[in-house]
């Protein structure tokens, strides 16, 4: 029996549990579930977390250009971002690999072409693909968008049967009931226009994309047929939770 693909997404909020550090207990935490999903599911993981990473070590100096200085931050921080999951995944039997993308290389059918190659290579291999989009050259997707486009252009390209986005909230909540104490979770729903009316446009503190941009990813990843699940990533086992039907979380369906 082939082995099912899932890529799963995780922001920034997720990998530093919404602190101002990355978590290793949480990279921990993932690398444990895909260890003991391994025998069923091939993962390949889009992870933001270079500029929080960075920012753990140091602060840069900038005349007024942000942008830049945010290159440079992640620049610096994606290393350190890398050796943290290759140690805790390492210590579970996990080998890992770090893959750079922009939105452009997905615009040339060549560059497309190599992506998928490469990635089923090392799949195929037991190595886990760990995609980051590359900061240094993309100033617009720093400043505007998150790796929620490219986790869902990644998806379509490589074909695989499950998009995850690892989110702080238990998927995405029934508008009614934002402000009580327990928000309702729409748990299945087909019709993305309908769902994008409960959604809140807030950004989250560490990352730079909030449910906007996780419909974004939702309606490229429909098109290419991939059903996609927005989970809570700050929660332990969040995936085998999931894959279980043992929490709450918004599956959008075909």
């Amino acid at each position: 029996m082939s082995k099912k693909r899932i890529l799963l997404k995780i922001g920034s909020n997720t990998l530093t549990k919404e602190t101002d550090q990355i978590s290793r207990g949480k990279i921990e935490d993932i690398g444990r579930q895909i260890a003991k999903l391994k025998d069923d599911y091939e993962f390949i993981l889009v992870s933001s977390g270079a500029i929080a990473a960075a920012k753990q070590f140091v602060k840069l100096e900038h005349n007024g250009q942000e942008i830049t200085v945010k290159q440079a931050l992640a620049a610096i921080g994606q290393p350190h971002l890398m050796r943290i999951f290759q140690e805790n995944f390492r210590e579970l039997g996990l080998f890992t690999s770090q893959c750079l993308l922009s939105y452009s290389d997905f615009e040339k059918p060549e560059s497309k072409e190599n992506i998928k190659n490469t990635i089923n290579v090392l799949v195929e291999n037991n190595f886990i693909p760990i995609i980051n989009e590359n900061d240094t050259v993309a100033t617009d997707e720093i400043k505007f968008g998150d790796n929620d486009k490219l986790a869902a252009l990644t998806a379509g390209l490589l074909n695989v049967d499950l998009l995850i986005i690892a989110t702080n909230t238990d998927g995405i909540y029934i508008k009614e009931t934002i402000k009580d104490i327990y928000p309702k979770t729409i748990l299945e729903v087909r019709d993305i226009h309908e769902l994008e009316k409960e959604i809140s446009m807030e950004k989250s503190s560490h990352g730079t994309g909030g449910m906007e941009s996780k419909m974004e990813a939702t309606k490229i990843a429909r098109k290419a047929q991939i059903e996609t699940w927005i989970v809570n990533g700050l929660k332990d086992n969040f995936i085998l939770d999931a894959i279980e039907g043992a929490s709450n979380f918004t599956k959008i369906i075909l």
